[in-house]
């Protein structure tokens, strides 16, 4: 008898869910495997100077957090950052829009995540009121020709936008409020996420169509199943980077198309 068999046997007694258990089990695995790549990629970004932005943007509740979480638990903290910027202070309201993400940019070694980016502007701004229309469409125009001098200079820029539906929005606003541990996540934008679905469905048609670039292109991440989502959005970042020893990764780099996909390869209206 299998050691998995075995652990079916004692989990059917106990009554608890074998198949379950298997499943998170193997993702716990399949993780951990990704997770070693993710730190062998690190290594090669240090050694080659590389900059690398991996930008996560989409609704609340999306998952972007646990998925950054996933990256970057086993990476070096002197050559990585997590950027969630606060809103803009009183200064750097008068300030050029970018000029507080310019601050963020990864130096020359160094992977930086951005847990929300200058694509507030595209979505979150203007839903919520928070910029004026000449505001939102001065950043329109000049957000692709920011990130095309960035990709000049040798940036690596990677961007996702996570996508779950209206329904599993609500259960996981509901989770926030009823989870302790959970709570410090409520924000005033998430007590009226359902009520201006509609509105950030709008925007968000729009930022995709207008700025998704050859070189900067938008990736899309079927985030309803939040596990699935976090193993196929490392092993796309690890599929899109040349770095020593992949070739002989001890898991799959190869990731599927039905979670993760290019804007141009599939668009959901339920974004």
């Amino acid at each position: 008898m299998t050691s998995e068999e075995i652990l079916k046997k004692v989990l059917k007694k106990k009554k608890f869910d074998a198949k379950k258990i298997l499943e998170e089990l193997a993702y716990e695995e399949e993780l951990e495997r990704l997770q070693i790549e993710l730190v062998n990629m690190h290594q090669w970004v240090r050694e080659q100077g590389k900059k690398v932005m991996i930008i996560f943007e989409g609704r609340d509740t999306a998952g972007k957090g646990g998925t950054i979480l996933r990256f970057t638990q086993n990476l070096s903290p002197r050559s990585m950052r997590v950027v969630a910027l606060p809103k803009p202070s009183d200064t750097e309201k008068g300030q050029w829009y970018f000029q507080r993400y310019i601050k963020e940019l990864p130096n020359a070694g160094e992977i930086v995540f951005f847990d929300r980016s200058w694509y507030n502007r595209a979505v979150v701004e203007p839903v919520m009121g928070f910029c004026t229309q000449e505001q939102y469409h001065t950043f329109m125009q000049q957000v692709t020709e920011f990130e095309n001098m960035l990709h000049n200079d040798g940036y690596i820029i990677i961007k996702f936008w996570f996508i779950i539906d209206k329904e599993e929005q609500a259960e996981r606003l509901q989770d926030r409020k009823k989870n302790p541990l959970k709570q410090w996540k409520i924000s005033p934008i998430d007590e009226i996420a359902q009520k201006k679905w509609d509105d950030f469905s709008q925007y968000i048609r729009q930022m995709h169509a207008k700025t998704h670039t050859l070189h900067n292109p938008w990736v899309l991440v079927d985030a309803n199943e939040k596990e699935k989502a976090r193993l196929e959005t490392i092993r796309y970042v690890l599929s899109r980077l040349d770095y020593t020893g992949k070739d002989t990764a001890g898991v799959s780099l190869i990731y599927d198309p039905k979670v993760v996909f290019r804007y141009e390869d599939g668009y959901n209206a339920q974004v």
